[in-house]
């Protein structure tokens, strides 16, 4: 599985954390950056982390801020892309398997890293339930569509 990563500067250290842990697990990572904790935009991160998923360069993606809340809404902007942050390990489940989360948003001041972890394992390792959930994706994709692009 291929996996994008991306955050702002407050999200660098978590993020550094992850990546060593997906690198160890197998996974092929791609780091968009931040590179370091000199100040950037998340925006730019999260919209750029999503269109690679979007546009089927990643499988999967994983976006960090300080929050988290920031960044997810960048990315949630792009079409397709259904980032959910979680801060649990229930949440990531849940947004595998009745949403189909294609991108994980996580607050690096909010979560420590070994919960971030399991977090991502859990989110990494669940699968879409299909079944009645379909339908509600199937209508939260019917949204975008009705959207007008600028």
């Amino acid at each position: 599985m291929k996996i994008v990563l991306g955050c702002d500067h407050g999200g660098f250290e978590l993020k550094e954390v992850i990546k060593k842990h997906l690198i160890n697990c197998g996974y092929d990572i791609t780091d968009i950056g931040a590179y370091n904790t000199d100040s950037v935009d998340y925006p730019d991160f999260g919209e750029r982390a999503a269109r690679m998923v979007a546009d089927n360069e990643a499988d999967r993606g994983i976006i960090i801020c300080g929050t988290g809340i920031g960044i997810s809404i960048a990315a949630n902007k792009v079409k397709g892309i259904r980032c959910a942050l979680c801060t649990n390990e229930y949440m990531a489940k849940m947004s595998r398997m009745h949403n189909n989360a294609n991108m994980l948003a996580l607050g690096a001041r909010v979560l420590g890293n070994g919960l971030s972890v399991d977090i991502v394992d859990v989110w990494l390792s669940t699968e879409f339930e299909g079944g009645r959930h379909e339908n509600r994706v199937k209508k939260i994709t019917d949204i975008e569509k009705l959207r007008v692009e600028e």
